[in-house]
């Protein structure tokens, strides 16, 4: 009798325990505020050459990428990064400034990524590089404005673009970088062990 006790006891705790982590991963899911992913058009390969995220060091995705259906469509071209106003704004990868200035009354900054035919594209943010000046990974390319964003919140507007097509900027970040790190599971208080 008593061994049934436990073994109800033990199998109560595990279904606690699954539930609790599936509520976790719900919230999680959740809490990102993006709507799930929709499969759209295969994106043309990106190679995974950043070494440094724009904005602090795993910021909150406010919005993910949507390509468009066609090139006129709606969209959205790039990821949304929470962030403060005055941050620093950060070069993912090396390249070369295309484009620093001002669009439709928001501060723009391109830089061209070595070695491959993509450019990086950040906004609204107070260029710090000029036109030609080369970057490194991380290297400062400016500072989040106060004004000029489409976020509920302050954020950039971390774009990526091959030619005139959009595609997705997270493709650029290594999978060490990406992700966070591996689960782990905390004991519940008052299970069994």
């Amino acid at each position: 009798m008593r061994m049934r006790r436990h073994d109800r006891t033990a199998r109560t705790a595990q279904a606690l325990l699954l539930a609790l982590l599936l509520t976790l991963l719900t919230c999680t899911t959740r809490a990102s505020g993006a709507p799930p992913p929709t499969p759209g058009p295969p994106t043309p390969s990106v190679p995974a050459i950043a070494r440094a995220w724009p904005v602090g060091s795993h910021p909150l995705v406010l919005r993910g990428w949507e390509p468009p259906a066609t090139v006129y469509a709606r969209g959205h071209r790039g990821v949304d990064l929470a962030t403060p106003a005055g941050a620093q704004v950060r070069a993912v990868a090396a390249g070369r400034v295309s484009f620093a200035g001002r669009v439709a009354g928001r501060g723009v900054v391109s830089v061209e990524l070595a070695g491959t035919d993509l450019r990086t594209t950040y906004e609204p943010v107070t260029a710090t590089v000029k036109k030609g000046d080369e970057v490194e990974p991380g290297a400062a390319v400016g500072t989040v404005e106060i004004t000029g964003s489409h976020c509920p919140t302050t954020c950039v507007h971390w774009g990526l673009l091959r030619g005139k097509t959009y595609l997705d900027p997270l493709a650029l970040l290594p999978p060490w970088l990406l992700n966070r790190g591996p689960s782990r599971l905390l004991p519940v208080l008052g299970a069994p062990l």
